[in-house]
C-alpha cells in the first residue's frame, strides 16, 4: 500500500517516510521487520528521491534488530541520531520558554531529580517552587514520576529485570564499579549477556563508562548516570506513601545533603565540555578520568596534551564556596598519593 501511494506522488523533490515507534509495530508475529527489509532493498534503493527515517524508544529492539541487524538491513543505516536529554543550559532555555524563571541553583536541583528529559520538565508548574514541584510530581498520589521507574525500564528493554538489577547495583556505589565487581554484586554472569545489557543501558544514557587513572589493567568504572533513577532509588521508592509535603521535609535532611554532593558530581561529569570551556582549556586535547584509593579520591582528572593535569574538586553548595587555609592543606595532602602516579614531566594543578 505504501509503495502504491508513493508511486502516485509525481511531485519532484525528496519524499520523507517517517515511521515512529517502529518496535511496537514489529511484533513477533507481524513479520513487519521482514516486510520493511524487503521494502527498503527492493523498492527504496531503486529510487533517488526517498528518505526513510525510523524511530523507536525500545532500546533493546533498535540496537539488536536495526543497528546490529544481520539480515536485510545489515550496513544499510546512513546515520544514527541518539536523542539525549537536555543539558543544563538547554533545560534553562526550555523552562524559560514555558515562563518558569528559576535560579541556576533551582535548575540544578530540578535536574538532579529528573534530569533533562523534556517529557518530565514540561510537567513543572509555573509559579510553584522547586520543592512544591518535586513534591507534586514524585510523592503525591497521582504524580507523574511516582511510579515511572519500573514502567520506564519495562518499556525500553527486553528482560528488564536484569537491567533493573544492574541499575540498583550501580546505585549502591558512589565511586563507580568495575565490570567484575558489577557481575559479582548483581549475580549476572560476566559474559555476552552482561555485555549486551551494559551496552543497552549505555546507549540509552542510563549508565556511563569512566576510565580509572593510573591502573595497569586499564580498568573501566561503570556509574549510574540517569538522574531520575538515582533520585527514585534514593528518595521516592521508600517515601511514595508519605503524602503531600514529603519532599519539603526530605530536602532539608543530612541524607539529601550527602546525596546531592554525589549527584552533582555525576551532573558535572556530563558537562565536562562546558567545564573545559569555563577553564579555557577546551582548545587543548585532553582525556578525562577519575582516581581513588583507600585514603583519598579525586573527583575529576583532566589529562591535557600540554603536560598539565587538572585535578578538579566538585562541591555542591547554595552559596559561594570559599577555600580556606585548612581546606587547601587538605587538598595538598590528598594530592600526594595521586602525584606519585604522574608520569615524569607532567604537572598537577588544582582549578
Amino acid at each position: 500500500m505504501l509503495e502504491t501511494y508513493l508511486d502516485k506522488l509525481k511531485k519532484p523533490g525528496k519524499k520523507i517516510i517517517f515511521i515512529d515507534e517502529f518496535p511496537w509495530m514489529a511484533t513477533a508475529r507481524s513479520k513487519f521487520l521482514m516486510a520493511f527489509e524487503n521494502f527498503w532493498n527492493h523498492y527504496c534503493t531503486k529510487r533517488k528521491d526517498l528518505i526513510v527515517i525510523i524511530c523507536g524508544s525500545a532500546a533493546s529492539y533498535m540496537i539488536q534488530k536495526i543497528i546490529k541487524n544481520k539480515g536485510g538491513l545489515h550496513n544499510r543505516i546512513t546515520r544514527q541520531i541518539r536523542l539525549l536529554p537536555f543539558n543544563l543550559g538547554e533545560t534553562q532555555e526550555f523552562l524559560k520558554s514555558r515562563g518558569i524563571d528559576y535560579t541556576l541553583y533551582d535548575i540544578t536541583q530540578i535536574y538532579m531529580a529528573m534530569g533533562g528529559v523534556p517529557h518530565y520538565l514540561e510537567k513543572l508548574r509555573k509559579g510553584a517552587s522547586v520543592a512544591q514541584n518535586i513534591d507534586q510530581l514524585c510523592f503525591e498520589k497521582d504524580g507523574t514520576l511516582r511510579n515511572e521507574f519500573n514502567q520506564l525500564y519495562a518499556s525500553l528493554f527486553d528482560e528488564s529485570e536484569k537491567h533493573l538489577t544492574l541499575i540498583k547495583t550501580l546505585a549502591s556505589s558512589n565511586k563507580g564499579i568495575t565490570r567484575l565487581e558489577l557481575a559479582q554484586k548483581s549475580g549476572i554472569t560476566s559474559g555476552g549477556d552482561l555485555s549486551l545489557k551494559l551496552e543497552e543501558l549505555a546507549e540509552s544514557g542510563f549508565i556511563s563508562e569512566y576510565p580509572y587513572y593510573g591502573n595497569k589493567k586499564q580498568l573501566i568504572l561503570y556509574r549510574l548516570s540517569d538522574e531520575y533513577s538515582m533520585f527514585y532509588l534514593k528518595f521516592i521508592q521508600n517515601n511514595r506513601n508519605s503524602g503531600s509535603g514529603t519532599w519539603q521535609k526530605l530536602y532539608k535532611s543530612s541524607s539529601y545533603i550527602s546525596w546531592a554532593g554525589f549527584s552533582f558530581e555525576t551532573l558535572c561529569l556530563k558537562h565536562i565540555a562546558q567545564i573545559k570551556r569555563a577553564l579555557r582549556i577546551d582548545a587543548i586535547f585532553s582525556t578525562n578520568s577519575s582516581w581513588f584509593n583507600n585514603m583519598a579520591q579525586v573527583d575529576l582528572l583532566i589529562n591535557r596534551d600540554d603536560n598539565i593535569m587538572n585535578q578538579c574538586e566538585i562541591k555542591f553548595y547554595n552559596t559561594a564556596f570559599t577555600i580556606d587555609k585548612q581546606y587547601y592543606l587538605n587538598l595538598k595532602i590528598k594530592q600526594q598519593p595521586y602525584n606519585r602516579l604522574l608520569k615524569p614531566g607532567r604537572t598537577s594543578s588544582l582549578p
